[in-house]
């Protein structure tokens, strides 16, 4: 039986961006079942990491500012464009989650929309949290961007968003990507993902 990946996310996290660029390999050579959760990394922190806030606010902290430097070195590793911080950093992504939530039933659709949004911001630096870019980035992915944005709207979409939230949370994250091996064996972003793939690749007991 393939082990199963859970990969919980939010559209404006630049690290989220090259994270989601780099499992779908890793899923292809361990061929792990994998599902994508949208989730609202604000409210994550909100409840359980409100020293992301702290740390954003200090201009000379040297771990933040060397950051910067290594996401690019990252960035080109994956073969991603990284234009960040944009004007719109920190990004509100509320809106794009919610389009994202509207795709969850269909994850060929999620992980194409999901594509094309992110190169949209990081990329193109246009404003993740505007539902007409958003439109406009479903319509580039082939899909049904009016549809899509309608449905985004729905208190069973805004609901769904709240729900995924308050699940990572509860199952232990404290941002984007929370990637989950086997339901609880939990991992955080784009630079723990040789373990993720060490765990996909381990033998079942």
């Amino acid at each position: 039986m393939p082990r199963a990946l859970a990969f919980f996310f939010d559209l404006s996290s630049p690290w989220t961006y090259l994270a989601f660029t780099n499992v779908h390999a890793i899923v292809e050579r361990t061929g792990a079942r994998a599902i994508f959760r949208p989730v609202l990394v604000g409210g994550i922190f909100n409840a359980v990491n409100q020293s992301v806030y702290v740390t954003r606010e200090q201009a000379d902290n040297r771990k933040l500012l060397h950051s910067w430097k290594v996401l690019k070195d990252w960035a080109q590793l994956a073969g991603v464009e990284m234009n960040f911080p944009s004007r719109w950093h920190p990004a509100k992504s509320v809106n794009a989650m919610r389009f994202a939530v509207a795709l969850e039933d269909d994850q060929s659709a999620l992980i194409a929309f999901a594509h094309a949004a992110f190169e949209s911001y990081f990329g193109a630096q246009e404003n993740l949290d505007d539902p007409d870019v958003l439109e406009a980035v479903a319509n580039s992915a082939g899909l049904a961007g009016a549809a899509i944005r309608a449905a985004s709207t729905t208190d069973a979409v805004k609901a769904r968003l709240r729900a995924n939230t308050e699940e990572v949370i509860a199952r232990g994250g404290y941002g984007s990507p929370s990637i989950f091996v086997d339901g609880d064996d939990m991992y955080f972003g784009n630079d723990q993902l040789p373990l993720v793939e060490a765990a996909l690749a381990r033998t079942l007991p």
